[in-house]
């Protein structure tokens, strides 16, 4: 067996310099992460992060026949699924490729002697368990394409999820505390809601918690506060999930010091796997700093000409470098009589629907007296929450013990 694939570029720089050389050349083993990883590397292209990729069905086997024949690529990945021997494959790939080529494995076996074989004895950048998500692709393969480290820099600590209406009564706060329910109870993951609305902010009621301090404090605070007190400032609900919110005050005036938005984030994300901002569309200087923090945004419409409207206006706004994904698009209510047929709000944003919940008979808004989230259980809420958490960085097959 040749060197391993450490010593073959795992930075992922194209140290030839080929002008023509392929940046992705993808083997996926199933139909979904071949769509995916198209679909995903397509969002970078539209991002500023310029590549040319070449996506096929196929095997390692199918990969080591393409290498021992194709110029080779800047990153080749390779899915292992259903091989029933695949070190001894990727070390038969390491003959054929050159020492430029960086290598991403996928594979459906969530092993942990597994993935330190794959990283450490054979060499590849990367092990990713599947499902992948759009978001995985953009995690993984923005840095390696460009070299840049500012990039994975910006990744490091928790994952900022901004949850936003298009127009008030979406349902966007519902969505984003059944998220943050579903990654801090039920999946274990340290996980902040935070709700980011200064008038009428519904968090800490939906939850029922009241706070020693409110997230409007935090704002208008002229002192530059340490992490230990911000992150003291959250309540915790239950199992890993916390709140940081402020309770509704319509007549407040929204205060706040340039900068306290970032000092907030700064400190939670380095205590919360994730940090779900409900983060309303408003012309104040803290929201569009949070808007500057956030990785993903998923933004939240109903079956309304207003919110298709809006909707547009919210894409029309340009992604920061931290943000390689576009927005997901969810949509509420579908179905609603009365209210636009799904084909006509994609024809109208020129994309398609991420996710979409049906109309449903009854409102789910609150903690119940069994200390459930109400729209928890099976379902059509729970089938979106699930997809929605995978959209937003979550690998369900990474699992851990529930405290």
């Amino acid at each position: 067996m040749s060197d391993s694939l450490t010593s073959r570029g795992a930075a992922g720089t194209n140290r030839l310099g080929r002008p023509d050389q392929l940046t992705v050349l993808g083997f996926a083993t199933d139909a979904s992460s071949e769509t995916v990883l198209r679909d995903g590397l397509s969002d970078l292209s539209q991002n500023g992060i310029a590549n040319t990729c070449d996506i096929r069905r196929g095997t390692v086997k199918t990969a080591i026949a393409a290498m021992m024949r194709m110029p080779v690529p800047q990153i080749l990945v390779v899915d292992i699924a259903g091989d029933d021997r695949p070190l001894q494959s990727l070390g038969e790939l390491c003959d054929v490729i050159e020492p430029s080529v960086s290598v991403l494995v996928l594979g459906d076996i969530d092993d942990v002697e597994l993935y330190r074989s794959i990283n450490r004895r054979i060499g590849a950048v990367d092990y990713i368990f599947k499902p992948i998500t759009r978001e995985m692709v953009a995690r993984y393969f923005a840095s390696l394409i460009t070299n840049d480290s500012h990039i994975g820099d910006s990744t490091r600590g928790g994952r900022v999820i901004a949850i936003t209406g298009a127009r008030g009564g979406v349902g966007a706060s519902t969505i984003a505390g059944l998220l943050a329910w579903f990654l801090g109870v039920d999946s274990n993951r340290h996980t902040l809601l935070l709700d980011a609305d200064p008038f009428i902010g519904v968090a800490l009621d939906m939850l029922g918690t009241t706070p020693q301090r409110t997230f409007r404090d935090l704002l208008a605070d002229p002192d530059d506060h340490g992490q230990e007190a911000i992150v003291e400032a959250t309540t915790p609900v239950q199992n890993r999930l916390h709140v940081l919110g402020s309770p509704p005050s319509p007549g407040s005036e929204a205060h706040s010091i340039v900068g306290n938005a970032r000092r907030v984030i700064d400190a939670v994300r380095f205590r919360f796997n994730f940090v779900i901002i409900d983060l309303p569309f408003l012309p104040i200087p803290s929201q569009r700093e949070l808007l500057e923090l956030t990785h993903h945004r998923v933004i939240v419409l109903d079956p309304s000409v207003a919110a298709l409207r809006d909707t547009l206006r919210l894409l029309a706004i340009p992604n920061n470098p931290g943000q390689p994904q576009r927005p997901t698009i969810l949509l509420n209510h579908e179905g609603r009589p009365g209210g636009l047929k799904r084909k006509h709000i994609e024809d109208s944003l020129k994309r398609k629907v991420d996710i979409a919940i049906p109309e449903l008979p009854k409102p789910f808004a609150a903690l119940t007296s069994s200390g459930r989230f109400a729209g928890g259980g099976k379902g059509p809420l729970t089938r979106m929450v699930q997809d929605l958490s995978r959209e937003v960085g979550f690998e369900p097959g990474r699992k851990t013990e529930r405290a």
